[in-house]
């Protein structure tokens, strides 16, 4: 005997729906398919990845969050998460992973050193991912828990589903790049 069986989705984009149709608009469900399909590269140099590696093992399994597949290639990701400490003589080769991967990307700054250069206040420890790419969600800790890295991911994701598709191509954001000197 057949029971019927209600399943409802998770989730839906507000819009208007009747018998066999839903419209929304094109931004909410380009930000939807995007929010949960993530391509992290990690770029990990010390303690944070380690925390990092927990994160993706089965005890907290980023993979549960839409981002199953790591991206170890720029020209394939979409989200660069940094962790750990970061050389001065690394910012370039920092600068120019991000400058390959393609539109749109978000940066993740995970830990103290990544985010201002934590215990290493020396002449050869970059004081900030931020001084040569932009980023978009920090986290805080040394090294932080892998629930303090799934909350940073979150708010990525969060920031991936509201975000315009038009925002790329403004003028602010154009600015933005121009301080780092990103064309």
């Amino acid at each position: 005997m057949k029971k019927n069986i209600d399943i409802n989705a998770a989730y839906k984009p507000d819009g208007i729906e009747g018998e066999g149709y839903f419209l929304t608009t094109l931004d909410k469900v380009v930000g939807l398919g995007r929010k949960n399909s993530l391509w992290p590269l990690p770029f990990a140099t010390s303690c944070c990845g380690i925390e990092f590696m927990a994160t993706m093992a089965a005890g907290y399994d980023l993979s549960r969050f839409g981002s199953e597949r790591l991206s170890f290639s720029p020209r394939q990701a979409d989200l660069l998460m940094v962790m750990g400490t970061i050389s001065k003589k690394m910012g370039p080769i920092l600068r120019q992973v991000y400058e390959q991967m393609a539109e749109p990307k978000w940066v993740l700054s995970v830990g103290a050193c990544a985010c201002s250069g934590g215990i290493f206040d020396s002449y050869s420890v970059l004081q900030g991912i931020d001084r040569v790419i932009p980023v978009d969600v920090y986290v805080p800790g040394c090294p932080p828990r892998p629930e303090q890295i799934i909350e940073g991911f979150m708010k990525i994701q969060h920031l991936v589903e509201t975000e315009s598709l038009r925002r790329r191509e403004s003028e602010e954001y154009k600015k933005l790049l121009g301080t780092y000197g990103i064309q």
